[in-house]
């Protein structure tokens, strides 16, 4: 299937198997892999260097966004419909202004941290992922959770 926002083989790597909806944005392909049998539905929005393993899943309308930050997922990781992940993002907490739109020199107060996603890994329907976040092997959350802690122990909901 042809995407009409980029080139599939503008991709660092693209899974045997792997499927890419139509509608999917990836904003530089060249940072993205994309593991064996993995599937990015249509309407998902990624901006941000993106690795997965195999046989994720990324639901409709999931938003990985952050920038200079970088997601890694591991193998059977799904992300729900509407799901959201953010290595770099504004502090919101204290002044900040880091948004891409404004030049370098004037940008402060960003929050960033790589995000990894070990093995089998599932995320809720509309959950948030903060920057910096470790999940381990097993962790599940439930839908609509904000996950911000930086590290969870294995096979926990």
């Amino acid at each position: 299937m042809e995407n009409i926002y980029f080139d599939l083989a503008r991709l660092k790597y693209l899974g045997k198997g792997a499927i890419i909806g139509k509608t999917v944005r990836i904003r530089k392909p060249e940072e993205t892999v994309i593991g064996d049998y993995t599937i990015v539905d249509d309407f998902t929005y990624i901006s941000c260097a993106l690795t997965t393993g195999k046989y994720c899943h990324i639901a409709p309308n999931v938003t990985i966004s952050g920038g200079a930050g970088r997601v890694t997922l591991g193998n059977f990781v799904g992300i729900s419909c509407g799901g959201s992940v953010h290595p770099m993002s504004e502090d919101y907490v204290s002044a900040s202004l880091n948004m891409p739109s404004i030049p370098k020199e004037l940008q402060f107060g960003a929050v960033a941290g790589d995000i990894v996603m070990e093995d089998y890994v599932l995320l809720g329907a509309r959950s948030v992922v903060l920057p910096g976040v470790h999940l381990p092997e097993g962790f599940a959350s439930a839908a609509h959770t904000i996950i911000a802690k930086k590290k969870y122990e294995p096979w926990v909901l």
